[in-house]
């Protein structure tokens, strides 16, 4: 193995473009498997990282390597590893102190991955984990969705949107989803019960009694969701203002509380004037739920919907495009043959 790998990251906060540098290989900590990654996917967090916009809630250190998810070859394990061996396909998404993956080697926690499903090949199973695991926590962890249960899926034929349509199918709710025209027969084949069309109709203006509203967009999209809803329903948002409960969890100090608590004013105004609740997150690892999503992949349940596929030197292109906010699925970055 060489001492140095080939590694995307940028130098300073804003937006600028990712250069390929080198840097030494790193080595796996006790509870860590170095991983050579054989994929990278492309996600909305990339670029927010890149540009400064979570930098009050995690720090990091420049030159910062982007990318949050992969898939790739156990090469080395720490003295405590005992989930893996040398050679062992695995994917995952670090924790929120450890981004880096577009990179060639990537040292990771070895209960932030799980082994790959058996009929993916890299690229697949690189589409997955950041995506799955959020979509997982915000029906499990965030609305507590059951079967029968209805919810709004916002932006369906997205990264998050196109495994969010296919994990509510399993789970036997009825999903609605916004997309345009060009999105239409994607959300269908993945199981979407009523499809919106966000350039002829306002979801707000078709759907009520709702169960569940997993928000992507935020805006006027997020203040129209509170109204969808049946007293007692929730709204999961990766875009809107945190809440307090964000800032326990990530144990903010008191500055950053206060202007939290400023900030997310009006959504709490809505959520007690429509008797819902409503919560901003951020996906945490998890082993445990990767190997359940892997199960669904293998027994065929959840397949992976990939837009397209940039090879490592073009990881820039692969973020201008994900930056459009058109892609039908996931992007991702082929980091090695």
């Amino acid at each position: 193995m060489s001492e140095t790998m080939k590694a995307m990251a940028v130098r300073k906060y804003g937006k600028q473009p990712v250069k390929m540098i080198d840097l030494p290989v790193p080595e796996p900590g006790p509870e860590e498997v170095l991983v050579r990654v054989k994929a990278a996917s492309v996600n909305p967090v990339d670029f927010k990282t890149r540009d400064g916009d979570l930098k009050a809630v995690v720090k990091h250190k420049f030159p910062l390597v982007l990318g949050n998810d992969l898939a790739g070859v156990v090469e080395k394990v720490g003295k405590d590893v005992r989930n893996f061996k040398v050679g062992d396909k695995v994917y995952g998404r670090p924790g929120k102190n450890n981004m880096g993956t577009f990179a060639q080697y990537f040292a990771i926690n070895q209960y932030d991955i799980a082994l790959m499903p058996k009929n993916l090949d890299f690229v697949e199973a690189a589409s997955i984990p950041l995506v799955g695991l959020t979509s997982y926590q915000a029906f499990h962890e965030i609305m507590h969705l059951k079967a029968g249960d209805k919810v709004l899926v916002e932006a369906g034929s997205g990264g998050i949107g196109t495994f969010a349509i296919q994990l509510g199918r399993v789970m036997g709710l009825h999903v609605a989803t916004t997309v345009s025209e060009k999105g239409e027969a994607l959300v269908r084949s993945l199981g979407a019960d009523e499809i919106i069309n966000y350039k002829q109709q306002n979801f707000w203006d078709v759907l009520s009694n709702y169960d569940g509203v997993f928000d992507t967009l935020g805006g006027k999209n997020l203040e129209k969701a509170f109204t969808i809803l049946k007293p007692g329903g929730s709204i999961a948002s990766l875009v809107g203002p945190p809440t307090m409960k964000f800032a326990d969890t990530w144990h903010l100090n008191l500055a950053k509380r206060a202007g939290i608590w400023y900030l997310s004013r009006h959504v709490r105004k809505l959520a007690k004037a429509h008797h819902v609740y409503y919560e901003f997150f951020l996906m945490h690892p998890s082993d445990a739920q990767l190997r359940t999503i892997t199960n669904l992949i293998e027994e065929g349940e959840i397949k992976p919907v990939i837009d397209k596929v940039y090879p490592f030197h073009d990881t820039q292109r692969a973020l201008d495009y994900s930056e459009q906010g058109h892609a039908k699925g996931k992007i991702v970055i082929k980091v090695e043959d």
